[in-house]
């Protein structure tokens, strides 16, 4: 199991001025893990779901969707 961590503090620290409970979920997290099968798994929340959570406005939230676009990129 693995954990990954990363995030931009540009983007992150208006979003946790304005929203202080997003903090929970950044920087954001992708966990890769071995399922009973030995299949490997990659769990995460996306950007869409943080933003809702955390009521974030779209103007507020548009750093979650490029790396949204990122994560589906690289992780697919």
């Amino acid at each position: 199991m693995e954990l990954l961590i990363f995030g931009n503090p540009k983007a992150g620290t208006p979003m946790m001025r304005a929203v202080p409970a997003i903090g929970l979920d950044l920087p954001m997290k992708v966990l890769a893990w071995e399922d009973a099968r030995g299949q490997v798994r990659l769990t995460w929340n996306s950007p869409a779901y943080l933003s809702e959570r955390h009521g974030l406005d779209a103007a507020l939230g548009k750093p979650l969707g490029a790396i949204g676009g990122l994560l589906d990129a690289a992780l697919k």
